[in-house]
C-alpha cells in the first residue's frame, strides 16, 4: 500500500508559504476492515466521482422548492443516475448566506423516503446535514456518507461515522450560514494565505474526527468554495487544488452555479471589452463556468465533484479524460507521424 503523505509531509507552495500542521494521534491503518461504499466507489473509479445534488428544501439559492415532493424528488434521482452520478448527496436544509437553521425533526420530514429511494436503485447516498441526529436517520435508511458543510461538529461526526461505517465528508467554512454576509462576500485580507489556512483549520477538524474513532481513510476534504470566501480566494482555491490534494485525502469540490463562477466571467467580460463589469448571471445561468471549474479542480487532483447538472459535466469530464487517453496513446507510439498544419472540420 503507497504511503500516505501527512500534512508535515507536504508544505504548502514550497519555499514561500511553508505549511506544518501534524495531526496529532496515532495514525491508523489506511482503510477499515470492511472497506465502505464511498471508498470502494473512489478506489475503483476510472473517473471524477459526480456528486449529484438533490435539495428538499423550500429555499436553497438555486433550485429551492423544485424537489420539495416526494414524487419530483424521486424522478431527480432517476434523472442523475441515468445521466451518470455515482452519487446522491441529499439535503434538507438551506445553506444560502443568511438561512437559519432548520429543526432536526423538520429536516427529517423533508427528506422523506428520498435516501431509502435512492438506495433502493443502487445509488451511493450522502446526507448533507451538520445534525448527528438527521445523520444517524439517513444513515439508518441506508445513507453510506455525512456530508457537513461545517468543521465545528467534526468529533460528533466522526464518532457517529466510525460507529457505523459510513465516510465523512467535512467542509471548509468559518461560522454558521446565518452570519454569511452574501455569496463571495468576504474580507480579502480574512486569510493570510488562503491554501495555506484551509488546509490548516481543515487539518485540526480532521484531527478531532480521526481521535474521535474515525479511520482516516474514511476522510474527504472539501475547500468549501464559495463558504466564508470571496470570489477571489476561491479561485485560487481551484487554481491551487493540487496543493490541498497533496495532504493526502480525497477532495471533493463543489463549484455548481456558485456566485463566484458568475463574478468570475463578468469580470472577464469587462476587462475583455472594456465595457464595464455586466450583471452577474442568475444560478440556472453559470452552467458554462461550472463546467470549466470542475475540468480545472479535475486536472489538479479533485476526486470527486457536487454538482446540479449531471449530464453536462459528466460529458465534460469525459471527454477531457479521452483526450488525455489520446496525448498518452500517441506519446507511446514512436513512429507517429507529425502533423504538417493541415486542418479538418472533424
Amino acid at each position: 500500500m503507497a504511503h500516505r503523505t501527512t500534512p508535515r509531509d507536504v508544505p504548502i507552495a514550497p519555499g514561500k508559504h511553508r505549511f506544518e500542521q501534524t495531526i496529532a494521534v496515532r495514525r491508523k491503518s489506511c482503510y477499515p476492515q470492511e472497506m465502505s461504499p464511498l471508498r470502494m466507489l473512489l478506489e475503483r473509479r476510472r473517473s471524477v466521482v459526480i456528486m449529484g445534488v438533490l435539495n428538499r428544501t423550500p429555499d436553497s439559492f438555486s433550485d429551492g422548492g423544485r424537489f420539495a415532493d416526494e414524487k419530483t424528488a424521486l424522478a431527480q434521482i432517476d434523472a442523475m443516475l441515468s445521466e451518470g452520478a455515482d452519487m446522491i448527496d441529499i439535503g434538507a436544509e438551506s445553506t444560502r448566506p443568511g438561512a437559519q437553521p432548520v429543526q432536526d425533526d423538520e429536516q427529517i420530514a423533508r427528506i422523506g423516503a428520498s435516501v431509502r429511494d435512492a438506495v433502493k436503485r443502487g445509488a451511493v447516498v450522502s446526507i448533507d446535514t451538520t445534525s448527528p441526529v438527521v445523520a444517524a436517520r439517513a444513515l439508518d435508511d441506508g445513507a453510506a456518507v455525512v456530508n457537513s458543510i461545517s468543521l465545528d461538529g467534526a468529533a460528533e461526526l466522526g464518532a457517529l461515522c466510525a460507529r457505523r461505517g459510513a465516510s465523512l465528508v467535512l467542509m471548509h467554512s468559518r461560522g454558521p450560514m446565518s452570519a454569511m454576509a452574501g455569496f463571495s462576500s468576504y474580507a480579502d485580507d480574512a486569510y493570510g494565505d488562503v491554501v495555506a489556512d484551509v488546509a490548516r483549520e481543515w487539518s485540526s477538524a480532521a484531527a478531532r474526527a480521526i481521535e474521535a474513532g474515525l479511520p482516516e481513510g474514511e476522510l474527504v476534504l472539501d475547500p468549501g468554495l464559495g463558504f466564508a470566501k470571496n470570489a477571489r480566494q476561491s479561485l485560487e482555491l481551484c487554481a491551487r487544488l493540487h496543493e490541498l490534494c497533496a495532504l493526502g485525502f480525497p477532495v471533493l469540490v463543489g463549484p455548481s452555479r456558485k456566485s463566484f463562477l458568475a463574478r468570475a466571467a463578468a469580470s472577464e467580460a469587462a476587462a475583455r471589452s472594456d465595457r464595464g463589469e455586466a450583471p452577474l448571471a442568475p444560478p440556472p445561468e453559470r452552467l458554462g463556468g461550472t463546467v470549466a471549474a470542475a475540468l480545472a479542480c479535475a486536472a489538479r487532483g479533485a476526486a470527486a465533484v457536487r454538482v446540479h447538472d449531471v449530464r453536462p459535466v459528466r460529458q465534460a469530464l469525459d471527454v477531457m479524460r479521452a483526450i488525455e487517453r489520446a496525448g498518452a496513446d500517441s506519446r507511446r507510439r514512436p513512429d507517429a507521424p507529425v502533423a504538417q498544419g493541415a486542418r479538418g472540420d472533424g
